[in-house]
Parts: C-alpha cells; structure tokens; sequence
C-alpha cells in the first residue's frame, strides 16, 4: 500500500516540478552574457529574489528526489527473490543400459547404445610381448 502511495507522489512530483520549470521565465543570459558581452557583470546574471516559482521548483525537486530514493530502498527489499529460487535443477539424463552378456561368436551385437568413451587409456600390452621393448645392441 505504501509503495503505490509513495509511487502516486513521485508521478505527481514528476509532472508538477516539469510544468513550474516550463512556467518559470528565463534568467536573459544567452551566450553573448555568458562571454562577457551584455550588460551584466556577474557570470550567469544579476540576483534576483527567490519568487514563488523558484520556492516551488525547489520543493517539488526536493520531494522528487526523496520519492525516488524511497522507492528504490524499497525496490531492493521486496524484489529479492528470483524467478528461478523455487525450481528444482534438472536432472542428469539416465545412463543407456549396457548388455551384461557378450555376444556369441559369429552373431553381430544387438543396436544398443554405446556410452560415450572417456579419455583414453594407454594401450594394452598384447599377451606374449614383452612389457619393455629390447635394448638396442651397442657395439
């Protein structure tokens, strides 16, 4: 309830301190003021007294920006949890089954899926072959 308050005053914050600024007349100083040309002796124009537009652009901006910094502390409290905080991960696709019997000799082995190979190893030392290969001959 209060968010939507507090949203309803800064809208109207907002479109009130837009139309003081636009009703407010302009100060005179062009560019030609700015560079030392025109009458005035000060950088941006002479002083004048603060008017009752002046009075209002400065609290509407004040209630502008305090309305804005309510909201966003309120922003960051209510919205902390995410669209994704109450699903559950996705499970790991099962493992294809493997036979537990080999095939006979001669028969082509059934269409099952192959797992997917690891690293590979090193490979196997055939039966009958030595485990190191032969010393050279040195003469």
């Amino acid at each position: 309830m209060l968010y939507y308050l507090l949203t309803t005053v800064y809208v109207l914050s907002c479109l009130i301190l837009l139309l003081v600024i636009l009703l407010q007349q302009g100060k005179g100083g062009d560019m030609a003021s700015a560079f030392g040309g025109g009458s005035s002796q000060a950088a941006f124009g002479a002083r004048a007294g603060a008017t009752l537009l002046s009075r209002l652009t400065t609290a509407f901006a004040v209630m502008f920006m305090l309305c804005a910094l309510g909201l966003a502390i309120m922003g960051q409290t209510a919205g902390s949890s995410s669209v994704l905080s109450g699903s559950t991960p996705p499970s790991a696709p099962p493992a294809p089954a493997v036979p537990a019997t080999p095939p006979a000799a001669g028969q082509a082995p059934a269409a099952a899926p192959v797992a997917p190979a690891t690293t590979p190893a090193a490979p196997a030392a055939t039966p009958g072959a030595p485990a190191t290969p032969p010393a050279p001959d040195q003469k």
